[in-house]
């Protein structure tokens, strides 16, 4: 159905857009043809680019999301002596889409690194303590870079994925310390992972409820929720994207829904890491 509307919907055509979907959804139904609680087809591969410690590419639908690790030995932070670092950034191709402007970051793509940086951070899924090489002078410190490639809505979700996928199969070069110095060995080690944290992005529509929003449909919707779970269903991150209004008697479904579907994105994520 999605001959509807072609290129970027116009104000009056938002508000046909808005009808329109609200209409398939109580009949279970959406402009792609699928059913209001599915995601889009998602492939997840890992190891895709070798100049990088650890990468992975993530395709949900249309859009689609690379994740590159390197990594570099630095100070702590001084409240953090024993931890290792890790920084996340975000960049909107402008191939990906025509409303992402080149120049420095924008708003969206300091809110998709806050995003992802919250669910690994708050989910505590990398041991830090266990990157530290010489207590409050040298740890690893690890920069996950995302690349939005390809985009047709919901860059939440395959960025977490993209990002928990690619920190899963990093390797990084094992250092002693001999003498107070800092000393690189042939041998690597893999990241210590302690949890694999998923986001699931929901969209709302007056009283109906819709998973993983299309761009169509982003530009519709009355307000995007995006929640982050770790792996034993505990609730680490949530960002709305947009100003609209969550009518309150949905919360308690909404995040119901997102739970389910968190357990979905985890395994296709563990699926790929294993075959990884």
């Amino acid at each position: 159905m999605s001959e509807y509307f072609i290129g970027k919907p116009s104000s009056f055509s938002i508000k046909i857009l808005h009808e329109k979907i609200y209409e398939l959804l109580s009949m279970n139904k959406r402009l792609d043809e699928r059913d209001a609680l599915s995601f889009r087809e998602i492939d997840i591969k890992t190891n895709i680019i070798e100049k990088t410690d650890g990468s992975a590419i993530v395709s949900l639908g249309k859009t689609k999301v690379i994740a590159g690790i390197k990594h570099e030995i630095e100070k702590p932070f001084s409240d953090r002596p024993n931890e290792g670092i890790f920084v996340v950034n975000a960049e909107l191709l402008p191939l990906a889409s025509k409303s992402f402007e080149p120049g420095p970051p924008d708003e969206r793509s300091v809110e998709l690194a806050r995003v992802v940086d919250r669910c690994i951070r708050e989910a505590k899924a990398i041991d830090l303590q266990k990157l530290c090489l010489i207590e409050g002078e040298s740890v690893y410190s690890l920069f996950i870079d995302l690349y939005i490639l390809d985009y047709d809505g919901n860059y939440f979700d395959p960025s977490v994925l993209a990002a928990v996928a690619a920190l899963s199969v990093t390797n990084v070069p094992i250092y002693k310390v001999e003498n107070g110095k800092i000393i690189k060995t042939e041998e690597r080690m893999k990241i210590p992972m302690k949890d694999f944290p998923v986001s699931v992005t929901l969209g709302i529509i007056k009283d109906k409820i819709l998973v993983d929003p299309t761009l169509l449909e982003e530009d519709s919707l009355d307000a995007i929720l995006t929640i982050g779970f770790d792996s034993n269903s505990n609730l680490v991150a949530i960002q709305k994207s947009n100003l609209g209004i969550i009518p309150e008697n949905l919360i308690e479904k909404i995040i119901f829904i997102a739970k389910e579907k968190a357990d979905f994105l985890r395994k296709k994520l563990m699926e790929s890491i294993s075959n990884g």
